[in-house]
């Protein structure tokens, strides 16, 4: 799970839902080899393609030191009839 940050919600994520695509941020040094075994084996699913890019970077400053974070997200192709079940937020 190293590899992985976070799940991505955002409008085109949603309507990749519909093709059985999932997008994940990944830290910017992990390749597909690395991720795809842990996504099989965490979620019990089979993957069938694997999409990446890299975001632009946008500059981000902390005090006189002026950095690029560079993140690369995932589109993850499942193959027909494995799913993910969705990420919930826990409500207190």
């Amino acid at each position: 799970m190293d590899g992985i940050k976070y799940a991505v919600f955002t409008d085109k994520s949603f309507r990749l839902l519909g093709k059985n695509q999932y997008t994940f941020h990944v830290e910017s040094g992990s390749t597909k080899t690395e991720i795809k075994p842990w996504i099989e084996g965490f979620f019990g699913v089979k993957v069938k393609a694997m999409n990446s890019h890299r975001l632009t970077a946008k500059s981000r400053r902390i005090g006189s030191i002026v950095g690029h974070p560079i993140h690369r997200r995932m589109i993850i192709t499942l193959q027909p009839g494995y799913s993910i079940p969705p990420l919930r937020k826990k409500r207190t």
